[in-house]
């Protein structure tokens, strides 16, 4: 298989619940929100994925730490090998080679298709395959 389009090694993403800079000074620890713990991944060039998930399960923040819109608490995004900078320290001065679809399933999906036909029309149209093929 070919070198990995995109690669995510042990990204975590942990929202401090206190900020108190006293706390901090007397060596208290922060409480945090576990937003993102620890996700590993590898996708190659041609593969399309899906992230499916409860509502606030981390999908979201996941998708922000990965297009540098959150800079992660830990863990690191490789796009074609090389590291991605993310966050307000990261050099964000280059392309953007990546965006976030937000996307409502209410006015997103089509009521009069199965599921299946949902998830295998993006296979016949982006990758041009037949009906057949796709399934």
């Amino acid at each position: 298989m070919t070198n990995p389009m995109l690669e995510v090694r042990g990204l975590q993403m942990h929202f401090p619940l206190k900020r108190s800079l006293p706390a901090r000074l007397r060596g208290q620890d922060v409480e945090a929100i576990r937003a993102v713990d620890g996700v590993d991944f590898v996708i190659h060039r041609g593969e399309s994925v899906g992230l499916v998930g409860e509502s606030g399960c981390g999908k979201s923040t996941l998708g922000r730490c990965i297009t540098g819109l959150y800079e992660p608490t830990a863990g690191e995004v490789l796009l074609n090998g090389k590291r991605v900078m993310t966050g307000l320290h990261g050099d964000n001065t280059g392309p953007r080679v990546a965006q976030i679809i937000f996307q409502d399933p209410y006015s997103s999906l089509n009521p009069r298709m199965s599921v299946r036909q949902a998830v295998t029309e993006v296979l016949r149209v982006h990758h041009k395959l037949s009906g057949q093929q796709a399934t």
